[in-house]
């Protein structure tokens, strides 16, 4: 495609057209022309907004960052009512690639019914990968915000879901062809039948709704810059175990194929969760079919400890998603 802005019959055949999901509190429709968006709120009501922005070749990346501006908005309480979507891509990315993209990104929209309120797209000259930057707008009623530094100390430490999943399946769209020649179809088919698991927002308005303190999703530098963010946004300390933050047998076999560590990987969908009543929450999740696990307490002092096994270390800064491997690899 031609550099700069794409043009107005591409945005209207590869962009508005599959555009089809419509909410009430859409104040304005997505067109050629406009370039603002915006949704309705009662008078009880509060809009807050999140912003992701992810690049690599996947088809579906705009999926993985609705993904986390959904999970990262429920975090807070909200739920997401509209997005935008805007598509960065190289010269060399064909239009079939765009509307392929805008495509997953309608379907995983309209499926959580999140409207995506405007969309655009240009062409770069100085990029090699498409580069998608989504930002979702939801609602909540006032006085019902939970940010991540309302975590207090003495409180139980829950981990919803597996850590590196959404990093598993970026690893595999990158690279599927090599994986496709050292494992099976039915593995990576597994792999793929766990796409549901990247939004969470079910999961987490019911952890609202049992009464916890603060969340926080797993994204970029993995469970272990979760846990320092969290930790550092609350001013408190924390002690967990390794051993209990559960992972997907798919997920050991590919990060050991791409060489990456699953604890400093990408997790959307998955999301640590501060509350007083941690083995009863897991005892919820486990009554609706969800996976979660208490991995450890935080503390009054500011000391961040990892337990595995026999061995004792402290938490680290968070370090550099490990999934900027594959790209550097390139």
């Amino acid at each position: 495609m031609k550099i700069g802005k794409v043009s107005q019959t591409v945005l209207k055949r590869s962009i508005l057209k599959p555009l089809q999901f419509h909410r009430d509190e859409a104040i304005v429709e997505p067109s050629i022309e406009e370039m603002c968006y915006g949704i309705e709120v009662q008078a009880d009501e509060q809009c807050i907004a999140s912003s992701a922005v992810l690049y690599g070749d996947e088809k579906d990346l705009a999926v993985f960052a609705l993904a986390q501006v959904v999970n990262d908005l429920a975090t807070r309480g909200a739920k997401a009512v509209g997005a935008s979507v805007h598509v960065m891509l190289p010269p060399h990315a064909y239009e079939s690639r765009l509307k392929a993209m805008v495509e997953h990104a309608e379907r995983a929209a309209s499926a959580h019914a999140v409207q995506i309120l405007c969309a655009k797209a240009e062409v770069s000259p100085v990029i090699s990968k498409a580069v998608v930057y989504v930002n979702g707008m939801g609602v909540l009623k006032k006085g019902e915000l939970l940010q991540s530094n309302m975590g207090k100390p003495n409180q139980d430490i829950v981990l919803l879901k597996w850590i590196g999943l959404e990093g598993t399946f970026r690893a595999m769209r990158e690279k599927e062809e090599a994986l496709s020649k050292r494992f099976v179809p039915t593995f990576l088919n597994q792999i793929k039948n766990l796409e549901p698991q990247l939004f969470s927002e079910r999961e987490l308005f019911i952890a609202k709704e049992f009464g916890v303190s603060a969340m926080h999703q797993i994204t970029s530098g993995g469970i272990l810059a979760a846990l320092w963010e969290m930790a550092e946004s609350s001013n408190v300390g924390l002690e967990v175990d390794l051993k209990k933050m559960a992972i997907k047998q798919e997920t050991v076999e590919v990060c050991e194929f791409c060489h990456l560590n699953p604890y400093q990987l990408t997790s959307a969908g998955s999301v640590l969760i501060f509350t007083d009543r941690g083995e009863e929450l897991v005892s919820r999740f486990e009554e609706e079919g969800i996976q979660a696990a208490v991995l450890g307490r935080t503390t009054m002092d500011t000391a961040r400890v990892i337990l595995g096994g026999e061995e004792k270390r402290f938490l680290d800064r968070p370090a550099p998603d490990e999934l900027l491997q594959l790209y550097s690899a390139e």
